[in-house]
């Protein structure tokens, strides 16, 4: 009964634990759904839920709890243009974390980010973390993301004049999505990729490749899901432009009037206003209509002056310059043209180099050949500048691709070192049962041989004790004999002899009676002699000597040794146990084959003794010697060490060089 209440209490206590876990995931994932930007769109707000959802999935303890609170953070700072350093923050942690649980789709996305970041400050930087993100999303086979990463690549490139390497990049990308199902994001992505390939054919001067590649960017943003104004004035604007480069100008400025129609563009987006209205300006004054000239220019400028927008009145500014210049008034013509260069040279760009070129040619003598100088300058640097950032970009790829070989590399030999460590882990183990299992074998032998020695000992003692017996036998045999046939025999014609004198009282017969007497004390001797014969066993003791000197006169004999034997009559061998018996023979055995074999003896010295009940066993040989410490441990050596343990007894071995050797043994009777 006790045991059913304590399983129903283990399973509703796991059920309860359950329980809260789960609802602690709940909550994670409610704080991570609120945090979104299009939940809630307070900065503050949405922070605060994306906090509190890092602090449940760090006390949970769960890494990929941890990872998606901590990359949304990343998200949400990354959109706040005060919070860039918690945004860094947050996603080298976000990195750390994903390269520790091995997540490709995270580390890819985290890249991606961390390349938007970088799109607009460093620009290696942003190549680096996109040349990652992209090998990570064709990793996962994400043809969409790859995509995405893509077009930040290929707008770097184009924005630094590789134009080959943009074009490549986004035909390629635009690959990638056709492969895809036609929805809103991929037509969107297939828009912005076309958008690029016009720009780039444009800044190649290719105009007709331009133009088209606006019109099909234009086709698919009017088919996008919700409001796409702005998009579709922008992709206008640059359609414009293309057909304003291939000299189409009234084609031009029906676009320009088309974006111009929209009265609150000035107030919604006053830059773009500008740039508009300065190129719709320009394009009149190609087509060399000047009606509206310089009045359009100048409503542009106020409006930059008025947003404080300085870059746009670059290309304004110069305009203005071309404007007088045409018009001869080469005053206003330096006035715009050098307003132009000194707002370019903040930004010591493509701007600065067009306004240097223009003052080259408004400008005489030597100051135009000095802005010239200028211009040759600043194009060589800049011409450098772009190949330095092209050749960067390369070595980023190529070192990108070096590391990801590398680390397929690494992953190979991680591999192969594992499976060579398993291998050799399998080989050692059934290494080790094969020699365990040798060793086993040899040692069943040893036991085995062990046994068969020990029973032929114990049959030689058995043997011994049999002829010690039939000695017996025979001696009480030849005693009885002697009691019957001799003595009992005298004993009886003295008795008779006696019995005819006992009434007989004459000298003659007190001298025979005498006679008499004496030979009873005759036989009493003999009889006593007997008795004492009988009580003296005559083999006592000598069983198991007898078997050690037929052993050492047999091993003697056959290495060509002299011997000396020296029992000691103290030890009583009856008492001493079969087993102790038997490891002396054996101990006695292998020193004189250890003699034969290692010290050249001529002579062998063996003694027993007997102290304290423990029987003392010395062999000593007049061979070559050795030394003690130095000398490996043999099996013989081994065997005896095992024997001696085992009857809890000890061996000493002292040696001298050229002396001999002293082999001294203490072995308990018992």
């Amino acid at each position: 009964m006790n045991l059913k209440f304590f399983v129903l209490g283990v399973f509703f206590s796991f059920l309860s634990y359950s329980q809260k876990e789960n609802k602690v995931t709940d909550s994670i994932g409610f704080y991570l759904k609120k945090s979104k930007y299009n939940a809630i769109d307070n900065y503050e707000i949405r922070l605060d839920y994306a906090l509190k959802a890092k602090k449940l999935s760090e006390k949970q303890g769960v890494d990929s709890l941890i990872l998606k609170s901590i990359i949304n953070l990343s998200k949400i700072n990354s959109r706040s243009k005060n919070n860039y350093k918690d945004f860094l923050k947050y996603s080298h942690r976000a990195l750390r974390l994903a390269k520790k649980m091995n997540d490709s789709s995270a580390l890819a996305l985290i890249n991606k980010e961390l390349g938007y970041y970088y799109f607009d400050k460093e620009v290696d930087s942003a190549y680096y973390y996109d040349n990652k993100a992209e090998k990570l999303y064709r990793g996962l086979k994400d043809n969409f993301n790859t995509a995405v990463v893509l077009l930040d690549i290929a707008l770097l490139q184009r924005n630094d004049k590789d134009y080959t390497g943009s074009e490549l990049i986004s035909v390629e990308a635009l690959s990638l999505l056709s492969e895809l199902n036609e929805s809103n994001n991929v037509r969107k992505y297939k828009s912005f990729f076309y958008n690029n390939l016009a720009l780039v054919f444009k800044n190649l001067e290719q105009f007709e490749e331009s133009i088209k590649y606006n019109i099909k960017a234009l086709d698919l943003q009017k088919k996008l899901d919700g409001n796409n104004r702005q998009t579709i004035e922008n992709q206008k604007n640059n359609l414009a432009n293309s057909y304003k480069g291939f000299g189409e100008y009234s084609i031009a400025l029906e676009y320009y009037s088309q974006i111009l129609e929209n009265k609150n563009l000035v107030n919604e987006r006053p830059a773009f206003y500008a740039l508009v209205l300065d190129s719709y300006a320009h394009t009149l004054y190609l087509s060399k209509n000047y009606e509206q000239i310089p009045k359009l220019y100048f409503k542009a400028l106020r409006v930059c002056n008025n947003i404080n927008e300085k870059y746009k009145s670059i290309a304004i500014n110069k305009h203005l310059a071309e404007y007088h210049y045409n018009n001869k008034n080469k005053d206003s013509a330096l006035h715009y043209a050098y307003k132009a260069k000194d707002i370019a040279e903040e930004y010591y760009n493509y701007d600065l180099l067009k306004s240097l070129l223009l003052l080259s040619e408004i400008e005489e003598g030597e100051k135009a050949v000095e802005h010239l100088n200028a211009y040759v300058k600043l194009s060589d640097s800049l011409q450098k500048s772009e190949r330095t950032i092209r050749n960067k970009f390369a070595r980023i790829k190529y070192e990108t691709n070096q590391i990801e070989k590398e680390n397929i590399q690494i992953a190979k030999e991680r591999m192969w070192l594992i499976i060579i460590s398993i291998v050799l882990i399998i080989a050692s183990f059934l290494l080790y049962i094969v020699i365990n299992q040798r060793n086993k074998n040899k040692e069943l032998q040893f036991i085995q041989k062990q046994q068969e020695t020990n029973e032929e000992i114990y049959n030689l003692m058995l043997s011994q004790n049999e002829s010690i017996e039939e000695a017996r036998t025979l001696e009480k045999k030849r005693i009885s004999e002697e009691l019957h046939d001799g003595v009992l025999g005298r004993l009886f014609g003295t008795r008779l002899s006696l019995d005819s004198l006992n009434m007989n009282s004459s000298v003659e017969a007190i001298k025979t009676r005498g006679q008499y007497i004496n030979e009873l004390k005759v036989i009493e001797q003999d009889i006593r002699k007997v008795s004492h014969e009988l009580n003296t066993d005559f083999v006592s003791g000598f069983g198991f000597i007898d078997i050690i000197k037929t052993l050492v006169e047999t091993q003697t004999l056959a290495y060509h040794i002299d011997y000396e034997l020296r029992p000691d009559d103290a030890i009583d061998w009856d008492e001493v146990s079969n087993k102790n018996k038997i490891h002396i023979y054996r101990i006695i055995q292998e020193v004189l084959h250890n003699i034969y074999k290692h010290a050249k003896a001529t002579k062998v010295n063996i003694s027993f003794k007997l102290k304290n009940n423990v029987i003392l066993l010395a062999m000593r040989d007049d061979g070559s010697g050795f030394d003690v410490n130095r000398v490996k441990s043999g099996i013989g050596l081994k065997n005896m060490n095992s024997r001696i343990n085992d009857i809890n007894g000890k061996i000493t071995i002292t040696s001298k060089k050229d002396v001999g050797t002293t082999v001294t043994v203490e072995a308990p009777i018992t």
